[in-house]
C-alpha cells in the first residue's frame, strides 16, 4: 500500500483544511488506496506479438529477422500494457477520484520511460478497479546486449518466463477535491513486483 513520510501528511492535510471536511475525506482516500502491478499483457518487441512465445528458436523466421534488423539499427521498440489493480479500502466513507497521474516506469530500478495517465478513476470503497498504463519505449535506450539477450528481457516481462524482472511505477497521483486537484506533493513509488519466473 502506497503510505506517506508525516511531512507529506501534514501538508495533504494543511491544504484539504482550506476546503474542509469532504475535501479531506477525498484526499485521505487517495493516500489509503493500494496500487498493485495486476499484469502486463500484449507485449510487442518491434512488433512481434511476445504473449505466445517462450524461446527464441520459437520465433517465425520472418519476426526473428524482423527482431536482427532492429538491433542493427539499433532500436528496439517494446510495447507493452501495465495493468494496476486500485483499491480504495472498504472502510473509506468516500469514493477516491484519481483524475492524472504523472508517472515514470522502471524495470531493475533503472528509469526507462515518463508519461502521464490522464482521465476520471472513481475508486469506491471496497471496490478494485483496473488502471491500464500503456507503455511504449526504445528498449536500446536503456538495455545492452544482442538480440537474443533484449527478447529475453521483453519475454520475461511478457510473462513467459526466463529470469524474473523487478518492475515499479513511480507516480505523483492528484486527486479531484472540493478546492480542485490536488497533486501529491512529492512522487511515491506505488507498485512493484518481480514479473517472470
Amino acid at each position: 500500500m502506497a503510505s506517506l513520510a508525516p511531512t507529506r501528511r501534514v501538508t495533504l492535510l494543511a491544504l484539504a483544511a482550506l476546503g474542509g471536511c469532504a475535501t479531506l475525506q477525498q484526499v485521505m482516500a487517495l493516500r489509503d488506496v493500494d496500487f498493485a502491478v495486476d499484469r502486463v499483457v500484449d507485449v510487442r518487441l518491434a512488433g512481434v506479438r511476445l504473449d505466445e512465445v517462450r524461446r527464441f528458436e520459437d520465433l517465425r523466421a520472418t519476426d526473428a529477422a524482423r527482431l536482427l534488423a532492429a538491433v542493427a539499427e539499433r532500436t528496439l521498440p517494446l510495447e507493452l500494457d501495465l495493468h494496476l489493480t486500485a483499491l480504495n479500502p472498504a472502510d473509506n466513507t468516500v469514493d477516491a477520484r484519481l483524475v492524472r497521474m504523472d508517472w515514470t516506469f522502471l524495470i531493475e530500478d533503472r528509469e526507462t520511460l515518463s508519461g502521464v495517465l490522464e482521465g476520471d478513476v472513481v475508486l469506491p470503497p471496497g471496490e478494485p478497479r483496473d488502471v491500464p498504463v500503456p507503455i511504449a519505449m526504445d528498449l536500446f535506450e536503456f538495455f545492452d546486449g544482442s538480440a537474443r539477450d533484449l527478447f529475453e528481457i521483453a519475454r520475461s516481462l511478457a510473462g513467459q518466463g526466463g529470469e524474473a524482472r523487478r518492475v515499479a511505477l513511480r507516480a505523483s497521483p492528484v486527486v479531484q477535491t472540493a478546492l480542485g486537484p490536488i497533486r501529491y506533493p512529492s512522487p511515491i513509488t506505488i507498485v512493484e513486483r518481480d514479473i517472470g519466473r
